[in-house]
């Protein structure tokens, strides 16, 4: 019997299970590929925040990524919590030298508002990770804390997705679930009056174009959002697809994790991986 498609996540641990490592696992079980992983750091985190962070050694990071790559192989690579400048490098060195496509969440803070990563780091995300990523992912606090672009309506996804395109990376995809209501709509020559309604990205190369749509669900159980839409996009770039394919379907994986998202302790519940596996109708327990 042959293997399925091979992705490797190098992230960080976390203990509460609803990003990190184990959110990108969860989500390539789900996608039918066979996951990997690389951990970076260690922390203790559940639904209420962060409460320690530990990152693990360089010599550590490498070897994990060597001896996954080295014997078994991948089809893809995604980053996640990188902690410090040093771990930046050696990572993006390693994916420099990896024939296979990378999507790179440069993670920043957590759901909660707790630092991921040194500012001292900011720099070497900006000058070695993003030149090496097929896919950058920032939301619109990581596009604001590398770029300097504040997005505030659809209208600034575009200068947002062009300041990061003039890092290198060959694709950036501007997520936009966390704009306010009301802001307009500009994925055609038309302008829309949406209503926050919609949770809208911006895919781009710098030529091409593709707004990706998909309803907004009143659901305050999202932890683990960005990490799952990541690693969804690799499953699906390992498997073959375009990258504007890849985006699309893991946008609509997302979407439906989304909605299915649980209450877990006594702050923000994760979003749901194993969402499509559930009896019809379940998504309504969240």
């Amino acid at each position: 019997m042959s293997a399925p498609a091979r992705v490797l996540t190098v992230a960080g641990s976390d203990s509460g299970g609803g990003a990190g490592i184990q959110a990108d696992l969860k989500t390539m079980l789900a996608l039918g590929v066979h996951g990997m992983s690389v951990i970076t750091a260690v922390t203790a985190q559940n639904s209420l925040g962060v409460q320690g962070a530990w990152e693990l050694p360089v010599e550590a990071v490498r070897a994990q990524y060597r001896s996954v790559v080295d014997d078994i192989g991948v089809q893809a690579v995604k980053t996640g919590m990188l902690a410090s400048a040093e771990l930046v490098e050696a990572v993006a060195e390693l994916i420099r030298g990896t024939d296979a496509p990378a999507v790179v969440d440069p993670v920043g803070v957590s759901k909660h508002g707790d630092p991921l990563l040194a500012a001292s780091a900011l720099d070497s995300v900006r000058t070695r990770l993003l030149p090496a990523a097929t896919v950058a992912t920032p939301n619109l606090d990581e596009v604001a804390q590398l770029t300097g672009v504040r997005v505030e309506s659809e209208a600034d996804l575009r200068r947002a997705a062009a300041a990061v395109l003039a890092y290198g990376p060959r694709w950036a995809l501007i997520k936009g679930g966390h704009l306010p209501e009301g802001t307009g709509r500009v994925g055609g020559d038309q302008a829309v009056r949406v209503g926050g309604s919609q949770a809208v990205d911006l895919l781009t190369d710098g030529s091409e174009e593709y707004w990706l749509r998909a309803p907004r669900h009143d659901n305050r159980h999202t932890h683990g959002t960005g990490c799952t839409l990541a690693s969804a996009i690799a499953s699906q770039l390992a498997k073959g697809q375009s990258v504007p394919e890849a985006v699309a379907a893991a946008k609509e994986y997302v979407t439906g994790a989304i909605a299915a998202g649980f209450a877990l302790g006594g702050g923000i519940g994760p979003v749901d991986h194993g969402w499509a596996f559930r009896p019809q109708g379940s998504e309504e327990a969240g």
